[in-house]
């Protein structure tokens, strides 16, 4: 398991939670340790890397091979206190020299995917081991040549056990990464609940649908709300966010990187939220406002009676419910305020957006106009 120098992996003071490494740390690590035994016969264990913010974990070999010309480490994936899909899982990497003058080559060995698709940093074909990990390796492996008189022209292959398998439960396939993981991590750190994995996906996934020439995108909130907007508009899988929680994300990014139109789907309640002016719809950090909804109701409507009501609702469900036996438009009206904060956020960037919100079944109770 990868620990930090002198203990366990670093506990956030001010969350109690422990942070964990990336899997582009986990593969520096089992990097250097395989390359320093190609060179000497000898696996460092643990072995000491340095991040790309100076911090110098050291982590702990879960396997270690040496034999005809090349050798071979792993390392134990430790997330820390993040829900992270590819914590516990083996990153072995397999270090083989090369001719002088080759470099180093990277290679995806089974678990680690390969890029199919542009609008991606990697280019079509390259094995999907991210800039960052790559330039720490390549870093690593300067430093061992220099320590123990290597050339430093060395093959990498880099392998998740099981990794094709966990891959399904990422974006890769969405994103065109077919046959396992990707190798990620900018500081080598993993902080638990940042969603930073998430949040990036979001951003490949705008990537992709440009690059694919995608005009339209719909960022949705889940399984139920792509299935209705794949029903509305007949969008292409290239051109779904899988937005969950993060409809900032999606949105200051889109501002940096615009396409024409932006289509905003998710839960009546979560949208609410975005109406409110939350970023995040997570329940743990936003709220149903029920008095921002019957503000809304009175706006389409509702007398203090009903307004009153609504304000009161166990559930932003239950106000909506309340509303529609009124004949009091309140998803349209959530819709709308939705898709003004969606362009507030925006600043002018050239982006048509609409909103549409849908209850659990995937049935359409709001939707807002483009602007």
């Amino acid at each position: 398991m990868g620990e930090a120098t002198g203990g366990r992996s670093a506990q956030l003071k001010h969350t109690g939670l422990r942070s964990g490494w990336t899997t582009g740390a986990c593969a520096t690590a089992a990097t250097t340790a395989a390359y320093t035994a190609l060179l000497t016969g000898d696996f460092p264990d643990p072995v000491t890397i340095t991040l790309p913010k100076g911090q110098t974990p050291a982590f702990a070999l879960a396997a270690e091979s040496l034999s005809g010309g090349e050798a071979t480490a792993g390392i134990v994936k430790d997330a820390g206190d993040d829900p992270d899909v590819t914590h516990g899982a083996l990153v072995r990497v397999t270090v083989r020299a090369l001719p002088g003058g080759s470099g180093v080559v990277f290679r995806a060995g089974p678990g680690v995917g390969t890029v199919t698709r542009p609008g991606l940093p990697l280019d079509v074909g390259e094995p999907a081991i991210n800039p960052v990990p790559r330039q720490m390796m390549r870093e690593h492996v300067e430093r061992v040549a220099a320590a123990h008189g290597g050339t430093g022209d060395v093959e990498i292959t880099v392998s998740v056990d099981h990794g094709e398998e966990i891959a399904r439960s990422t974006w890769n396939p969405r994103l065109g990464i077919l046959g396992g993981l990707s190798i990620l991590g900018t500081t080598g750190i993993v902080v638990p609940y940042s969603c930073s994995a998430w949040i990036d996906s979001i951003r490949r996934g705008v990537d992709v649908a440009r690059a694919a020439g995608r005009t339209h995108v719909a960022g949705c909130t889940g399984s139920t709300s792509e299935k209705t907007v794949t029903s509305l508009y007949g969008l292409p899988e290239d051109a779904l966010l899988d937005m969950g929680d993060f409809a900032g994300a999606v949105l200051k990014y889109v501002r940096r990187h615009p396409v024409e139109r932006l289509t905003i789907c998710g839960g009546f309640a979560k949208l609410s939220k975005l109406a409110a002016g939350h970023l995040d719809l997570h329940s743990a950090r936003s709220q149903v406002d029920k008095g921002f909804l019957a503000e809304l109701a009175r706006r389409g409507g509702a007398d203090d009676a009903l307004a009153t009501q609504v304000a009161a609702a166990n559930t932003g469900l239950a106000a909506l419910q309340l509303c529609a036996a009124r004949g009091v438009p309140l998803g349209d009206l959530v819709a709308e305020t939705a898709r003004d904060q969606a362009l507030t956020v925006l600043r002018g960037a050239p982006v048509a957006v609409d909103v549409v919100c849908v209850d659990r079944a995937g049935t359409v109770v709001g939707r807002s106009a483009v602007r």
